[in-house]
């Protein structure tokens, strides 16, 4: 028996509209990056881009846990000397919303070619308004976890 490798007309790509409303980031990224890669098909391939289209809405909504929104710095360099620039996560968020999910998603892509190719699919939106109803996106439910309070005697 052979090993399965998909092909291109194999592949059917859909569309799916997440809401990120009151949902933690780290659990949104990594819910979003498996639909992303495809992780969640009967045809995964780890060397193709066997996944869908995401578009996340309500990216000012996410929950950022802890002290992330103070603590955590986004830093980059320009190459030039003394180019070396940071934010904050709370300014961020208070300027580009979606950068922050955005940032949080790639960070759980592969580091190649392949995740680059990835990034493309994802459309994150700062409020609840996407410009791709043409493509008739579909809502998809995220999990949520239920703490359950437990009484002891």
């Amino acid at each position: 028996m052979s090993t399965f490798s998909p092909r291109a007309e194999d592949i059917e790509r859909r569309w799916w509209v997440v809401d990120a409303t009151d949902i933690s980031l780290g659990r949104l990224a990594s819910r979003v990056a498996v639909l992303l890669r495809g992780k969640h098909k009967p045809i995964f391939a780890p060397h193709m881009d066997t996944g869908d289209h995401v578009i996340i809405v309500n990216a000012e909504r996410v929950a950022i846990t802890g002290n992330k929104r103070q603590d955590k710095v986004k830093t980059w360099y320009s190459g030039y000397p003394g180019g070396g620039k940071s934010i904050n996560w709370e300014r961020l968020m208070a300027k580009r919303p979606e950068r922050v999910v955005e940032l949080a998603v790639k960070g759980m892509l592969p580091r190649t070619k392949l995740g680059r190719q990835l990034a493309r699919k994802l459309k994150v939106y700062a409020g609840a308004q996407h410009p791709h109803e043409a493509q008739q996106p579909v809502p998809y439910a995220l999990p949520e976890r239920r703490r359950e309070l437990r009484t002891e005697v």
